[in-house]
């Protein structure tokens, strides 16, 4: 994900799916308070810039989920050997979205939620689309989500993220964080992650805010 290389070659990523709310999800709660949502879909530079705009999130942390502590780092998982997947910790207070919301626009404009093991110019498993449950209520809205938006035929390919169980959460290397906000002008990022706010913007006005 370094430098002008690495998008240099990739089509762009600047289209956008206007999908459905889901049937099944909690409503907003009465009163704030913290929930976490663990995803991933390809490079997390995108997924937790797309998540720092997304009203009523507190946080969004680039991180990797999916496989053991001791394979946890960006040189380790770059092999495709560790089990893990390249995710993203989205901190939410509930009052304000729901974790059907959080779905919502991880599926329309986070990534493309049809491609198996890749992103755009990135290939492997550790670019895999999944959600990491933290909890049976989010394996319920999750799963419900995924049939409802293959019934609908929102996608002209069916969905194909995983949704597991979360065993943990380990942040990624500092340099990681807020990579697509402090590097604009790297090719990769202008190709692939900024049109994904523009769509953010464009497609969920309700939701979007400006980071502060």
């Amino acid at each position: 994900m370094f430098g002008f290389g690495r998008g240099a070659s990739c089509s762009t990523h600047g289209s956008a799916v206007a999908i459905p709310d889901p049937i099944v999800d909690n409503p907003l709660s009465a009163t704030p308070g913290h929930e976490m949502a663990v995803v991933a879909g390809g490079c997390f530079w995108g997924i937790q810039a797309v998540f720092e705009h997304v009203k009523g999130v507190t946080s969004a942390i680039s991180g990797y989920s999916g496989g053991a502590a001791n394979t946890a780092t960006y040189e380790k998982v770059c092999s495709g050997r560790t089990g893990h997947a390249e995710s993203v910790q989205v901190n939410f207070d509930p009052s304000q979205v729901t974790f059907g919301q959080i779905l919502k626009v991880f599926f329309s404009v986070a990534h493309d939620p049809t491609e198996l093991n890749r992103q755009g110019p990135d290939t492997g498993t550790q670019y895999r689309s999944a959600i990491f449950f933290a909890s049976e209520d989010q394996k319920r809205i999750s799963s419900e989500y995924v049939k409802q938006l293959d019934a609908a035929k929102v996608f002209p390919k069916p969905i194909v993220t995983q949704i597991v169980p979360l065993d943990a959460f380990y942040p990624a290397e500092d340099y990681h964080q807020g990579y697509a906000e402090q590097h604009p002008e790297n090719m990769y990022i202008a190709v692939n992650d900024l049109p994904k706010l523009d769509n953010l913007q464009k497609v969920h006005p309700e939701l979007f805010v400006e980071k502060k």
